[in-house]
């Protein structure tokens, strides 16, 4: 009886560890895309910029607000469906064009 509640408990550890693993990775593909358009590079290259580092399957969202530039990058956990979820990174930078202005 210990044993499968044992496996249990290490499947259960394993896969915690690849979701913060993939949330991780939403941040840092975010904040790839941020800098990107921030430097105002094309919209291509932003949106490639951050799917570089996002995890497979991710949707990128580049979107400007004012001053700022916001980059959404978005996917699901693996899994069964009872333990899938929808993570998120999102990163803002102030486009450097605006602060050249000043």
């Amino acid at each position: 009886m210990v044993l499968p509640t044992l496996a249990l408990f290490v499947l259960t550890l394993l896969w915690g560890l690849m979701a913060a693993s993939v949330k991780i990775q939403c941040v840092d593909a975010a904040r790839a895309g941020a800098r990107a358009a921030a430097r105002s590079e094309p919209a291509g290259a932003t949106t490639a910029a951050a799917q570089s580092a996002a995890p497979r399957g991710a949707e990128v969202e580049v979107s400007r607000e004012g001053d700022l530039v916001r980059v959404r990058v978005e996917t699901s956990t693996a899994g069964p469906d009872l333990l899938a979820f929808r993570l998120k990174g999102e990163a803002v930078a102030l486009a450097e064009d605006t602060v050249m202005a000043n």
